[in-house]
């Protein structure tokens, strides 16, 4: 098994995008990284050469990564439009997606525990992570099922919408080998149009509606975890989502 990690981005969000803050994979939680974190889950998983897609302050992370002994393990991917959109990096490690083995997919900014992406990676063919224990409004992309299946992917839902489950996608996901090539020619439109800009949700959404039966869905609801975009996201990342990762009350 492979894995992607997308971390090119600059954090405009959470600390102003002034060009001199760390990538957030670098934020520390009680002394250890995310990066840190999400490299030593991967190993457990026996994942072999994750690729780190990189970009803004990319020097910090190659130097992180050293410190951390992990040269031989992680390979890089650099993205030097990092302030375009994350379709961007994602189709620049089109090559993992292209190879023979199932693919994890993840955002760098997630503080999860380690069962969470255990589940996910144990889960056979593709899947999605869906917790149905989220905020509505209009941040959380959204997962929508209807019978079990798929039907709509987005932070915007249309009007009308017939669904009986949703939830938010916590920014993971398993890629099967019969997907993985899909899934980078669900990008390809996109980039030949010059739609740079973008989040990968669209492509990822057209796969999901043009192949409903191949794709499934790992229910974490009540596990902790947080995506770090705002400031108000780190205050509930040191005082809620850490304590419940460590079983402190």
């Amino acid at each position: 098994m492979r894995a992607i990690m997308l971390a090119a981005g600059i954090g405009k969000r959470l600390f102003g995008g002034d060009g001199e803050a760390p990538p957030k994979v670098l934020l520390e939680f009680e002394g250890t990284s995310l990066l840190e974190r999400h490299l030593t889950i991967l190993k457990n998983l026996g994942v072999q050469d994750p690729t780190m897609v990189v970009g803004y302050r990319q020097h910090l992370l190659r130097q992180a990564v050293a410190d951390l002994v992990a040269e031989s393990f992680v390979s890089f991917v650099e993205n030097p439009d990092f302030l375009k959109g994350p379709i961007l990096s994602l189709w620049l490690a089109r090559e993992v997606l292209n190879g023979a083995s199932d693919v994890l997919f993840m955002d760098a900014d997630v503080l999860y525990p380690a069962q969470m992406m255990q589940r996910l990676a144990s889960r056979a063919g593709t899947a999605f992570l869906l917790d149905q224990d989220y905020t509505p409004g209009d941040e959380p992309v959204k997962l929508c099922l209807k019978d079990g299946r798929i039907v709509e992917f987005g932070k915007v839902l249309p009007p009308g919408l017939d669904y009986d489950t949703i939830g938010e996608w916590p920014g993971f996901a398993k890629f099967g080998t019969a997907e993985s090539p899909k899934m980078v020619a669900a990008l390809a439109p996109y980039i030949e149009r010059g739609d740079l800009h973008l989040a990968y949700e669209p492509a990822m959404r057209d796969l999901m509606l043009a192949l409903p039966e191949a794709i499934g869905v790992e229910d974490i609801s009540g596990t902790p975890w947080i995506e770090i975009d705002f400031p108000e996201d780190m205050q509930r990342a040191k005082q809620v989502i850490l304590p419940g990762i460590l079983g402190r009350k």
